[in-house]
């Protein structure tokens, strides 16, 4: 697996920040996702650009859930490519242009070793990557708590790690956890890299995790 950050708070030289978040995943021959949207379509489709993405190149797109800074770049990334496949939880409504749009009830096997952890809560989702580490979580903001995640995304397999906003969740339920890439809406990173500074690993727009 290989996920680039490509919308966060903070980003590298040359790439620009903003409150929100939206990553790219690659698994394998697996058709290439996007991971949310960020808040700003300008700042989305101008931080692939300077990261060589082509928006065309993308398959997919799996929405984490129905608010702004994750959903507000979609309508700016469909003009550059409406020919994809979007996921999204029930709350999440009224896509428009895109070639099809799926509805995620539960936890849900998306392709061979990618899944849907469904709509926890009733508020978000969360994409899970079975990797040969195990199963890592990629998340929007961690809404719901993270024992929910983690328990619904064990039953794809053992949990190597989580990627993504990490939200008032509490340091101490990512015990046992090898990868904690927080970024986002975390309130704790200071408090997780503390605890387990050798599982963390600093997000920002332009990082780039492979598994």
């Amino acid at each position: 697996m290989k996920l680039t950050i490509v919308y966060d708070n903070t980003a590298k030289v040359d790439l620009e920040s903003d409150w929100g978040f939206s990553a790219v995943v690659e698994v394998g021959d697996f058709p290439k996702t996007l991971f949310d949207t960020g808040a700003k379509g300008r700042i989305l489709t101008s931080n692939l650009k300077r990261l060589e993405i082509d928006p065309k190149s993308i398959h997919e797109v799996f929405i984490s859930h129905d608010h702004a800074d994750h959903t507000g770049g979609l309508s700016a990334f469909l003009e550059e490519n409406n020919q994809v496949k979007v996921w999204v939880p029930p709350s999440f409504q009224g896509v428009k242009k895109a070639e099809e749009v799926v509805t995620v009830e539960g936890p849900t096997e998306l392709h061979e070793r990618i899944y849907s952890t469904g709509e926890l809560e009733g508020i978000e989702q969360s994409l899970c990557v079975e990797t040969e580490k195990g199963v890592v979580v990629i998340a929007g903001c961690s809404h719901p708590k993270m024992e929910n995640i983690l328990q619904t995304a064990a039953q794809f397999g053992e949990v190597h790690g989580i990627i993504g906003g990490l939200h008032a969740n509490r340091p101490q339920s990512l015990e046992g956890l090898d990868l904690i890439c927080p970024t986002h809406c975390t309130q704790h990173k200071a408090d997780i890299k503390r605890l387990y500074p050798e599982q963390y690993v600093k997000g920002g727009v332009g990082r780039i995790i492979e598994i």
